[in-house]
């Protein structure tokens, strides 16, 4: 049979299907084809967002054992490639999938790529009669992983079948029974807020449950919602072998018990309840967020490691390290499996996000008048106040007026009902924000008074509204102003908006706040979120500790210098992550004893806003501080070494948004700049401007150029609407509109004809499209 003239997909189900099925793979549990392995980056251009399906990862076969324990790749080729032509791919595949097998055929044969060097050979060609069985691959691929046949019963248990799991969702689940099965007793998972840490730890305890290597679990966290979330989502599935252990006194029938550690914990011995179960009670513990503290020797957290030493130590965190003294891998060792931020965005499980950088007139340097008094009639102290002191030692009450006007701008110009976080110093600081933002919301906020919300620790109304907050089908509240409760365990996956008035030098926290926006809802509209930074937190994008500096800053003069703010007080400022219950820190002011510390409240100093910037997510990850001019005149010339090259380029390319569309894939975001330039410039005025330094000329006056030069006077009749239909066009949407076939059923061409009709009244497709050709060099003659 002739092989050529046939589809890939013809050869894959005429020849490689059957080979597979042949050599006894199940097509139902085995063998799963076009197996999407990553959801497209979310690319963002000026308010728009879409999935780039270029970055799609999609798997010809991927074979399995049996749901969820992955075992090979296999990537086909049509007849015209050679047998080899797909194995890189299958390799790529394979590495993302942390499988040793990977293939590649066109229906002729097989390339077996084999990672475990079985017989010695890396990598052959095998006939298509030849496809090695699953119990063959799984030999091979046990003896490869080291897993014993004592204990492959475990490793090869079944998931809890359900909501599939994603591929590094597999892998980290997957590495963690592997490590038990090795007798690893201290094992470390690093995943990114919102890549599904609880989700995992679900499988991981359910299969290790159900083969009884876990008879008796214990699952520990240090905020009550975590615990609550948890136990009536995620880990629903365990029922009635599960429980919560709230009371002084506990029931020791449960299998599975999950805990906020503070509930079982105190400063007195007869209060640690953990002490009622006997040391080896436990066969398997599971600290959830374990950065918080379960790393420093006199935690809480390690009292009860420490106590139920004979089980395995199951940490997840999304940052493996808080301090250069303090670290998870001191204690745990180094992750089994890691999954950052930066490959979450990459992979477009997690939204990508732009960042606007605030500064505001008094946090760059601030003095009193001499004898001047705060509200309490307190002198103030006679020095410079700058940004570390705002809301710290130095409440200004305009301040908070000016933040929260800035707030409702953004989402009066984007949506006034996205969802918002806005973090704040303290409790006290959060009830002002929450008061300056109801008065600069009073529209909506008289209609609905939970438009605005504090939800902090001590406010029991707000925390009674957390659940309608992250709720997508509930309206309000919309806006919430926190201090810390909100940092962690709060799955909002529509937020919008974070913004930050609140000193971060602690990157584990940095990245738990910004992860309130990183989960995306495609349902809700939710792809992209932005960061409206006042406190300059986002410099911590460029610490070598953040996992994927993922975003391009653009900075049109250079900032002030950093002011290192003052060490923060008290537990829940520890660095090292001491965070004691759920509460927020308590606020900071005159009248709190023991604080150690003044601080001045003053109404009537004006604060405003001297500078902004913007910075965007580009397309390799790396964090730039050049100028959003500087960077594209960079990018530009890195493609085109001359003006004369671009014009040569533009003018020989039978699509401009070909030219267009390879420029943003480089990073141009040709809508932010047309903006800054304040005028309607197409791609080809703002490339010939901003890197080779001419002069300008709207889109509007590129058409009147056209009409003024009778371009016209060659046509008639129906043919001469449709190009002045289309000139306007330009004029009005720019040059990407004129050239796609659908702008013929677009207002106004719908009004002249048909789509058939219109190109027929250029004698057909090829002189429709010559005249359109025409119409273009006329524009950018």
């Amino acid at each position: 049979m002739d092989k050529k003239p046939l589809s890939e997909q013809d050869i894959r189900s005429k020849f490689i299907s059957p080979a597979l099925i042949a050599a006894g793979w199940d097509l139902n549990t085995q063998l799963l084809e076009e197996v999407v392995l990553t959801s497209g980056r979310v690319v963002v251009r000026g308010n728009r967002a879409k999935r780039d399906e270029k970055t799609i990862r999609r798997a010809d076969y991927v074979l399995y054992l049996k749901p969820g324990i992955p075992l090979a790749i296999v990537e086909a080729k049509d007849n015209n490639h050679t047998v080899r032509d797909g194995i890189q791919q299958a390799l790529t595949y394979a590495e993302m999938l942390d499988v040793p097998f990977a293939f590649s055929s066109n229906g002729d044969g097989f390339i077996w790529h084999d990672k475990t060097l079985h017989d010695g050979v890396l990598e052959r060609e095998i006939t298509m009669e030849q496809f090695p069985s699953p119990a063959d691959l799984w030999r091979r691929y046990v003896a490869w992983r080291g897993i014993g046949p004592d204990v492959e019963p475990v490793f090869a248990q079944d998931y809890y079948p359900g909501k599939p799991a994603r591929y590094y969702q597999l892998n980290a689940v997957n590495r963690a029974i592997e490590a038990v099965t090795k007798g690893q007793s201290r094992i470390l998972l690093v995943m990114a807020t919102g890549t599904g840490k609880t989700y995992t730890a679900f499988q991981i305890i359910w299969r290790l449950w159900k083969a009884r290597a876990a008879k008796r679990i214990l699952f520990l966290a240090d905020r009550n919602i975590l615990v609550d979330q948890t136990k009536t989502n995620d880990f629903k599935p365990f029922g009635g072998a599960m429980t919560k252990i709230e009371n002084r006194s506990v029931d020791k029938s449960y299998e599975i018990y999950l805990s906020l550690y503070q509930a079982v914990t105190g400063t007195e011995e007869t209060q640690n309840i953990y002490r009622q179960f006997s040391r080896d009670f436990f066969d398997l513990v599971v600290i959830d967020e374990c950065h918080r503290g379960s790393a420093a020797e006199d935690s809480a957290w390690r009292e009860i490691l420490d106590y139920f030493s004979s089980a395995t130590h199951l940490g997840l965190t999304a940052t493996p390290k808080e301090t250069a003294e303090v670290s998870n891998i001191t204690y745990f060792g180094e992750p089994v499996y890691t999954y950052s931020l930066r490959q979450g965005i990459e992979d477009g499980f997690l939204a990508p996000y732009k960042v606007i950088r605030v500064d505001l007139d008094k946090d760059l340097g601030w003095r009193p008048t001499t004898g001047m008094v705060d509200r309490l009639g307190q002198v103030v102290e006679d020095r410079i106040y700058n940004q570390s002191d705002m809301n710290r030692s130095l409440v200004l009450t305009r301040r908070d007026e000016a933040i929260a006007k800035r707030i409702t701008e953004f989402l009066q110009a984007t949506d006034r009902m996205a969802k918002t976080i806005v973090f704040c110093e303290d409790i006290d600081h959060a009830a002002r924000m929450r008061q300056a933002l109801v008065n600069a919301n009073s529209d909506l906020a008289t209609v609905n008074p939970k438009y605005v919300m504090q939800i902090t620790g001590d406010n029991l109304e707000g925390k009674l509204e957390l659940d309608n907050f992250i709720n997508p089908r509930k309206d309000f509240p919309v806006i919430a102003t926190t201090s810390r409760l909100m940092t962690t365990g709060v799955d909002a996956k529509t937020c919008k908006l974070v913004v930050l008035d609140r000193t971060i030098r602690s990157m584990t926290e940095f990245k738990q706040i910004i992860g309130r926006g990183t989960r995306i809802d495609e349902e809700y509209g939710k792809l992209w979120f932005t960061i409206l930074d006042f406190k300059k937190a986002t410099e911590l994008f460029a610490d070598p500790a953040f996992d994927g500096d993922p975003v391009v800053v653009f900075e049109p003069e250079p900032d002030e210098p950093v002011v290192p703010p003052e060490e923060d007080g008290g537990p829940m400022g520890d660095p090292a992550g001491g965070l004691e219950g759920e509460d927020d820190a308590l606020p900071v002011g005159p009248d709190s004893p023991g604080t150690g510390r003044t601080r001045y409240v003053i109404d009537e100093v004006p604060v405003y806003v001297v500078n902004e910037r913007v910075q965007y997510l580009g397309p390799d990850g790396k964090l730039i501080t050049e100028s959003l001019r500087d960077f594209t005149r960079i990018q530009i010339g890195k493609r085109f070494v001359s003006l004369d090259a671009f014009l040569q380029a533009w003018n020989d390319a039978d699509r401009k948004q070909a030219i267009i569309a390879e420029l943003e894939e480089q990073g141009i975001l040709f809508d932010e700049l047309a903006k800054e330039a304040g005028k309607d410039l197409d791609p080809f005025d703002l490339v010939c401007h901003i890197a080779f330094g001419q002069m300008p000329l709207t889109r509007r006056e590129r058409a009147e150029n056209v009409k003024k030069r009778d371009y016209f006077a060659k046509y008639s009749g129906m043919a001469r609407l449709v190009l002045q239909a289309l000139l306007d066009k330009y004029a009005d949407d720019g040059i990407e509109n004129i050239e796609r076939p659908e702008v013929l059923r677009l207002a106004p061409l719908d009004q002249l004809g048909s789509p058939v009709e219109l190109v027929h009244a250029f004698g057909g497709r090829a002189q429709y499209q010559a005249a359109i050709r025409e119409l273009e060099r006329s524009l950018y003659q």
